[in-house]
């Protein structure tokens, strides 16, 4: 706590020097919370004073129910007063024409400086997340929405996606699909190489996933393979482990880890939904799944323009209807059959035993983010078709190409269209957020960046807690990462403070972004301490991160059917057949790295 305190004091202290703007009360007021209320008025009230302020930007004045629990005079909060003043009107609130852009970035930076610290929560938070998690289900499963809304929806899936969803459709008919595991956990804690040895498989998934293709090399040793698999009834099958993992000290974030089995066949639908995806050049401007920059781009347009909205889902995953993929994927039937098949129909929720699952997939599931993606673009879309009244023409589908764009759950529009994808949104379940989507004004954020008028005011966020040792390699990874962040932000006072107190632990020269040390980023050039006697190339004394990666061994069936499903696997890693998995542990080492 002392060391995130003085992180907060120097940041608070540096920006007010930018402002020009006295912080002595707001860091009493700081001090005293902290007293008061513990590590929760850094990571839960500063955080909700930065979402009040992000809706009073965009609404362009502050309103009665903005930064409820702090203090005001007039009408304005005491609290950051100095910066809010020179944003908005003290006595009226209203945005000014002459705001200081310094100090809408400062008051963002110093409210959300600890919104995504990974700290665990409490039991008692925890326990209402998972009964959450079940209420979340319950609704899904009692939802009604209109069938001729879902048929629309359903029409649109093969108008928009064309040849690619028909090509993914294909591929499932075919059995070409390539399925792989993922280094991650298990409900069935298989670990490593073990995952390519699966004893257990649910009889329902022969239909898309016969056993025969995907669990052995070839037909060879099929059988030799089959002989040692259990095949499992759906009454059976092993249900996902719902855990939390640490999100903000308000809430975890729950995730669903699937039985590899699941996982398997689920990691064959990403791969090939990533690889058509990516080659529809027109279908890509609509459906991001791994390029969050086109998404970026919008909102800061949005953010100068106003032409744009942004919209967030809350627990979006969560609440999309099962029955709605169905429906909506129904057209490519082997696709559809393929998604269902390999999705878990029962989940293990702590306190709450197993329970059947109504919605599609929660986080954890490798099919869930590319189905809900497509969900929401299609109800977007299909709610833009009841405002008109009519279908869409091929002609207005192409011309919202890079206007509509939905990255997961982060959905940008025209602005014309907001109202009826809110709408849309609310009909097939979903539940935007209030707080985070933003129609009207000049802020905009999505996929992680927020801009108010075309100016990039998206914050520095710590990760971890700090470490207290040379030990702590996570915490010194994230501490390096945080100091660096900052540094291109421009707060080199803190900064300069921060390399002190890393240089407590580790050597700390300057390296390029390039180098793998735990090191300084600068402007300055970086400059090698030694020459490399092999390579003749410039080293630094500095530290690195050294995981230890757990033995594996695999032979015989498995590890063939590793390498004919994963090519290329033995060029990256020539030991992949005797470790494999996650690090046991990660070190920090010193020693003689690259500078670049």
């Amino acid at each position: 706590m002392k060391s995130l305190m003085s992180l907060c004091q120097h940041v608070l202290s540096e920006l007010g020097g930018w402002c020009h703007v006295s912080t002595t009360r707001d860091w009493e007021t700081i001090s005293r919370r902290v007293e008061h209320e513990g590590l929760s008025f850094l990571t839960i009230a500063l955080p909700q004073f930065c979402k009040d302020l992000d809706n009073a930007l965009a609404l362009q004045h502050v309103s009665s129910d903005h930064f409820v629990g702090f203090a005001r005079s007039g009408g304005l909060p005491r609290f950051l007063g100095g910066f809010l003043r020179t944003v908005f009107d003290a006595r009226s609130g209203v945005l000014l024409d002459d705001y200081c852009e310094d100090s809408v970035y400062a008051m963002r930076q110093i409210t959300s400086l600890f919104a995504k610290i990974e700290i665990p929560c409490s039991p008692h938070r925890v326990k209402l997340a998972m009964r959450k998690f079940v209420e979340v289900d319950q609704e899904v499963g009692a939802q009604d929405i209109p069938s001729d809304f879902q048929d629309r929806m359903a029409m649109l899936l093969v108008r928009l996606f064309r040849d690619s969803i028909y090509e993914l459709d294909r591929r499932c008919e075919k059995l070409e699909l390539v399925p792989k595991h993922g280094p991650g956990a298990t409900a069935d804690r298989l670990r490593g190489n073990q995952k390519w040895c699966q004893k257990e498989w649910p009889s329902r998934s022969e239909r898309s996933f016969p056993s025969d293709v995907y669990l052995s090399p070839n037909y060879r040793y099929a059988e030799e393979v089959l002989r040692q698999v259990t095949f499992l009834e759906p009454g059976s099958e092993r249900p996902v482990k719902v855990t939390p993992v640490p999100k903000t000290l308000k809430t975890p974030r729950l995730i669903a880890i699937e039985p590899t089995c699941m996982q398997y066949m689920q990691q064959a639908l990403l791969s090939a939904f990533v690889e058509v995806t990516e080659a529809d050049p027109r279908l890509r401007d609509f459906l991001g799944l791994t390029d969050q920059v086109v998404n970026q781009k919008l909102a800061l347009e949005g953010s100068i323009s106003g032409n744009y909205s942004t919209i967030d889902l809350s627990e979006a995953s969560d609440r999309v209807s099962n029955d709605l993929v169905k429906r909506v994927f129904r057209r490519v039937p082997h696709l559809c059959d393929a998604l269902q098949d390999s999705r878990s129909t029962r989940a293990h929720v702590p306190g709450h035993g197993v329970i059947p699952l109504s919605k599609f997939a929660s986080m954890g599931s490798a099919t869930c983010f590319p189905v809900e993606a497509t969900i929401f673009l299609l109800a977007v879309l299909a709610g833009y078709e009841v405002d008109l009244g009519r279908p869409l023409s091929q002609g207005e589908i192409d011309s919202l190409r890079g206007q509509v764009r939905v990255f997961g759950d982060d959905i940008i529009v025209p602005k014309h269209m907001t109202d009826s994808a809110l709408w849309a949104l609310r009909l097939i379940g979903a539940v935007p957020n209030p707080r985070k989507t933003f129609t009207v004004g000049n802020f905009r954020e999505s996929c992680g960046k927020e801009y108010f008028f075309g100016l990039d005011v998206t914050t520095v966020k710590v990760r971890d807690l700090f470490p207290r040792s040379r030990a702590d390699a996570k915490q010194m990874a994230s501490l390096v990462s945080l100091r660096n962040q900052l540094y291109w932000r421009g707060l080199w006072q803190t900064t300069s403070w921060l390399d002190k107190v890393i240089k407590g632990f580790i050597p700390f020269p300057i390296v390029e972004s390039t180098s793998p040390a735990l090191a300084r980023s600068s402007a300055l050039p970086a400059r090698g301490e030694r020459d490399c006697s092999f390579l003749h190339r410039p080293l630094v004394r500095a530290a690195r991160c050294v995981g230890r990666i757990p033995p594996s061994v695999l032979d015989g069936v498995g590890a063939l059917l590793k390498c004919l499903a994963s090519p290329g696997v033995s060029s990256v890693d020539a030991r992949h057949l005797s470790q494999s998995g996650r690090p046991l542990s990660v070190n920090i080492k010193i020693g003689w790295t690259p500078i670049r």
